[in-house]
Parts: structure tokens; sequence; C-alpha cells
């Protein structure tokens, strides 16, 4: 089995000849993708003179977790050149709406991790909310699926838009509730609608998610489509209601980028929950669906929503940082 330096070499020296049409024409290139929590190997397919990207990027990274599953290198080979044909495809659907006179309407935000993202959030737009930061998207348009269909606002979109972070900001807190709809739900319901979905007798569904008391209910906070609905913990009006239906204070647990969970601080311990957040993130949720180790507290009095951990597990890959020296040596023994 090739390791995946010399796979990559292949990929690229090989993948032009399945290429379908026009497209074995074109030029492959691979360039270092910044993604949410990772940066991956992408290649894309240029014009000859590489003056012009013209297709979707793929992901070498993930091209060889399935070559790695299968040993069939030509069968990646042809996936991946199936890839190229209908990006290629979707990226002339989605030509007529990339005018950017529609952007300002259609920007969202969503939250990414600080710590493990300083990369990315150097060259984007951004303001910092606790070990989070806030950044933009720009929705060009849903696929046939539903699924939404949109890129980051780095400093050079944000230029060509003439838009400020400020302005990306005060656009997306309108067009994020308009276009993403809030959207709160307690795990039993939840729990419902997949047992139902998967045809679960009504009456057994019934004994599986018997209502709880209140202040033992888990609350899910996401939005209509259960895609970047974390953002929705800094809607205050969400968590209000929850802490008043309780009449408690809250912690919100960071489940993934998509959704957050919110308790009766009656319910348990901060650093416990902490623990058991970093632990289901490194078993049970992909890297770049992660938000955060640590657990938020919101007072239902003061109306505010704070960090109740910090623990030293800042990154979210597993990763360790360094210890630092506690002291300062003053000349080296003899």
């Amino acid at each position: 089995m090739l390791d995946y330096e010399m796979f990559k070499e292949v990929v690229k020296d090989e993948l032009w000849t399945y290429l379908p049409g026009t497209l074995n024409k074109m030029d492959i290139v691979e360039k270092s993708v910044r993604k949410v929590n990772q940066e991956l190997d992408g290649i894309s397919l240029v014009d000859e003179d590489r003056t012009k990207m013209m297709s979707p990027t793929i992901y070498l990274n993930d091209l060889y977790e399935e070559y790695k599953k299968s040993g069939d290198i030509e069968a990646v080979m042809t996936e991946a050149a199936n890839l190229f044909a209908r990006g290629m495809e979707d990226v002339e659907k989605l030509q007529p709406n990339l005018n950017l006179s529609s952007a300002p309407d259609n920007i969202v935000f969503s939250l990414v991790n600080t710590e493990q993202n300083r990369d990315m959030l150097s060259d984007a737009p951004h303001r910092e909310f606790q070990d989070l930061s806030i950044v933009y998207r720009w929705i060009v348009g849903y696929g046939p699926d539903g699924a939404i269909q949109s890129t980051m606002v780095q400093n050079d979109l944000a230029e060509k838009l003439g838009m400020s972070e400020k302005e990306l900001y005060n656009r997306a807190v309108e067009n994020t509730r308009r276009l993403l709809p809030p959207k709160v739900m307690s795990m039993q319901e939840m729990m419902r609608k997949i047992f139902a979905s998967d045809g679960m007798p009504e009456e057994m569904v019934d004994m599986l998610t018997a209502e709880m008391e209140p202040e033992q209910t888990m609350w899910i906070i996401s939005n209509d489509r259960g895609i970047n609905g974390a953002v929705n913990m800094l809607y205050e009006d969400q968590l209000k209601e929850i802490s008043e239906k309780l009449g408690n204070d809250l912690y919100v647990l960071p489940s993934s980028v998509h959704e957050v969970i919110a308790i009766s601080t009656a319910m348990a311990e901060p650093e416990e929950l902490a623990e058991m957040v970093r632990s289901v993130n490194l078993s049970s949720v992909e890297i770049g669906e992660r938000l955060s180790n640590q657990v938020y507290h919101y007072d239902k009095d003061l109306r505010k929503l704070t960090l109740a951990t910090d623990t030293p597990n800042k990154r979210l890959d597993g990763k360790v940082a360094e210890p630092q020296l506690i002291y300062e040596t003053k000349g080296q023994s003899r």
C-alpha cells in the first residue's frame, strides 16, 4: 500500500487520465487549504495558463482515507474524477447566483474555536467571543437536497464586497435568523423523531422517550437545517426562555459547530461536563465539526453567557501544547 506522500504524487500524475471530456485537458494543481480546525491538501483543475481556477477543490486527505479502506487506487481515482465532473456541473448552476450585489443579503455567521483556527482567522474578518470566534459565510445557493452551499468570507472577498467586519456582523445578525431560523427542542423530542423515522412502533417510542422533569431535561439549540446552528447560543432569547422554564441558570455544552446543549446548572458540575465534552469530541465528533472543550454558563438574572470552565485542553485535535518551564535558568552547570 502506498504511503500518503507517494499517494499524493500518483494522484497528481495520473488523475487526468480518468477525467471525462475536456476536463482531462486541464492542469491539476495542489494547494494547502485552511478549513475549520484543520489544514488539508486540496487539488483543483485550472486552465492551461494557470491564471483562473476552474473547479471546486477536492481533498487528498479524504481520498487517501478511502484508499486505505479499499486498497484500490483505480476505484479512488475514478471516484475523484466523478467528484470533479459533478462539481463542475454544480459550479455552472451556481454561476448565476455569484453576484456580489446579492451577497450582503446572504451573509450569515458561524462559530469556530479561536485557538484551533488562528491561522485561518488571520486571513478572515472575525470577532472573538470567549474562546470562540464569529466568522462570516456567504450563502450562494442550495443543493437539490436542500444542502447549503456557502463560502467563508476571507479578507480578499470582504474587500471585493466593500464590507468592513462591523458591516458583515450587522448584516449577519439579521440574515442568520432569517435564512437559518433558530430551533430548540428537548432531547426526548429529538429521540422521538429519530425512532419514529426508523419505523419503531409508537408504543415503544412512547416508552423510550417518556417526559422528564424540566430540571432534568437536555435542550438542543440549533437551526431548522441543523447546519452551523451552534451560533444560536449568541441569541440570548433562546437561553432566557429555557432558563425561565427551568427556574435556574444554565450550562451550555458545545456538542458541535451545528448545535449546543443547554441543561440546568443543578444537573452536574461544570468540570465534569467539560471532561465529557472533550471525550465525546475526540471519540465521536469529526475534527472539522468540533467547537470547544469548554462549558459555558448562562446567568438568567444577568442574562449573560460566559465561560464556566478553563480546562487545559484548549486544542480540539488532541494535541497537547509543550509544557512551559516555570523557572528561568541563570547559567549552565559545569
